[in-house]
C-alpha cells in the first residue's frame, strides 16, 4: 500500500488550487485528511470565507468515515433523510454531505485518505478534489 505522506499531501492541496486558479474559481480551503480522518495538511487561500475551514473539513471526514465519496453521501441523503440527519447528529455536525469530498485511493484500491474542498460550487470543489488527488498518482474515489 502506498501512503499518504505529507509531502503528496502537499502536492495535491497544490494541484487542486491550481485547477482553481486555472478555472477562475473562488477562493477554496483544501483539506487533507488520512484514513483515520486525522488532520494530514489544510490550506486555505487568500480570500477564502471564514468557514471554509470547517465544510472542507465535514466533507473530507464524512468521506472517509463512511467510506464513500462526500457526492454519494448526498444521494443517501435524498434517499434515506431520516438516516442521514441521525448520522450527522451522531458525527457532532461533522459530516456534510454534499459533492467535494473525495476518498484518496491507492493503486490497490485501498482507502487511504480523502481531501474535503470548499470555496466554489460543490461540483467544482470536486473537480479540484480530483485533480489533486490524480496528480500524485492515487486514484480519486469519487
Amino acid at each position: 500500500m502506498k501512503s499518504l505522506t505529507l509531502e503528496k499531501a502537499n502536492i495535491i492541496i497544490n494541484a487542486a488550487t491550481n485547477k482553481a486558479r486555472k478555472l477562475n474559481m473562488a477562493p477554496l480551503t483544501v483539506v487533507v485528511l488520512d484514513e483515520a480522518g486525522h488532520l494530514k495538511a489544510m490550506q486555505r487561500e487568500d480570500g477564502a470565507t471564514m468557514i471554509r475551514q470547517q465544510i472542507a473539513t465535514a466533507k473530507a471526514w464524512g468521506a472517509v468515515s463512511m467510506g464513500i465519496s462526500s457526492r454519494s453521501l448526498a444521494s443517501v441523503a435524498e434517499k434515506r433523510p431520516d438516516f442521514m440527519n441521525a448520522l450527522i447528529g451522531i458525527t457532532g455536525g461533522n459530516l456534510m454531505p454534499v459533492p467535494g469530498g473525495v476518498l484518496i485511493r491507492d493503486t490497490k484500491n485501498n482507502v487511504i485518505g480523502a481531501v474535503g474542498i470548499s470555496g466554489d460550487s460543490s461540483d467544482q470543489d470536486e473537480r479540484c478534489a480530483i485533480a489533486g488527488i490524480e496528480a500524485v498518482g492515487f486514484i480519486a474515489g469519487v
